[in-house]
């Protein structure tokens, strides 16, 4: 065999191994992010409508969540918070719609308490899905209901739905889980 058939032989190899390892690279990525976001990754690529887009923008979504300085919240302020949101569920009974509109203002509120931005509702949700991938999606229901309750098209079951999507992700937020016996308690009232 002549050098150069050798040198050739060379080339093709490490040419074949780069292709093996940039493809191992890629599932490798796809699968760490599948794990991670669970259901949002779905969501995400359905809206951005092929699996490298919805990698690239979960990727930044990540990146850009890393450099807030999150913070659990306050004995006080977990305090302060729930009983504000005593009141908004209180007030479902006369003002579902005002209710609703209350909960959406205190969870951004405790967003922002806990080191969150608030800039606009869709990057609060992207922001969310970064620590809360399975949860997220009471946020952005919940936002959906509210937003059809303001156009005046969400009727009183609509508006419970959203009180409770509101709540779950709320008690993520101050890092509160819901016990069944308050959940008994509440459907009670």
């Amino acid at each position: 065999m002549s050098t150069g058939t050798i040198v050739a032989i060379i080339v093709a190899v490490v040419v074949i191994l780069a292709v093996v390892a940039f493809a191992l690279s890629k599932t490798r990525r796809s699968k760490t992010l599948k794990t991670k976001f669970g259901p949002e990754y779905d969501h995400t690529v359905s809206t951005a409508g092929d699996a490298r887009r919805a990698e690239e923008l979960l990727e930044r979504r990540q990146e850009r969540v890393e450099k807030y300085h999150l913070r659990a919240l306050r004995p006080e302020e977990i305090d302060r918070f729930s009983r504000e949101w005593k009141d908004v569920q209180a007030k479902f009974v006369d003002d579902p719609k005002g209710a609703v509109a209350d909960a959406d203002r205190l969870v951004s509120e405790a967003m922002k308490a806990r080191g969150y931005p608030i800039p606009d509702i869709q990057t609060r949700i992207e922001d969310l899905s970064v620590e809360h991938p399975h949860e997220v999606t009471h946020f952005r229901e919940a936002h959906e209901i509210a937003q059809r309750s303001a156009a005046g098209n969400a009727n009183t079951e609509d508006l419970r739905q959203a009180m409770q999507h509101y709540r779950s992700i709320f008690e993520i937020l101050l890092d509160r889980r819901v016990t069944a016996t308050e959940v008994h308690e509440e459907v009670k009232r």
